[in-house]
């Protein structure tokens, strides 16, 4: 077979998702113990605001209301081969679910190329 042949199935074995899971922030410590179950040990994590249907709330200060319109949220992004992204997602969902409004919203992109820096390491073996 040729090497233009092998090139497809070589790329499907090293497919990268990257997860972005926007959470509570109270329920980072538990997500983070989730994903380090199944052997997720590697990500990055970002302290953020916004909204969804929550919409933000209302709180009284020194007597006078005003609008928190953002709320905080912490945001996980991890990196992970194709067949680990069920997996991944399951943890998360399991660990940052409270059943009320704001628990968060997970997406799954693609991700084309994957470099470690200090090796030049790349895709599955950056990882």
């Amino acid at each position: 077979m040729s090497t233009a042949a092998q090139a497809p199935e070589a790329m499907e074995k090293t497919m990268m998702k990257k997860i972005e899971a926007v959470i509570k922030p109270f329920k980072l410590d538990d997500v983070r113990e989730a994903l380090s179950e199944i052997e997720i040990t590697g990500m990055t994590v970002t302290e953020v605001k916004g909204f969804g249907r929550q919409k933000g709330h209302t709180e009284l200060y020194r007597g006078a209301e005003y609008v928190v319109d953002f709320l905080p949220k912490v945001k996980l992004e991890i990196v992970v081969s194709e067949e680990r992204v069920d997996a991944c997602i399951e943890a998360i969902t399991n660990a940052a679910r409270t059943g009320k409004i704001g628990d968060g919203k997970i997406f799954v992109t693609p991700v084309e190329k994957t470099v470690r820096i200090r090796t030049g390491e790349q895709d599955g073996d950056a990882i």
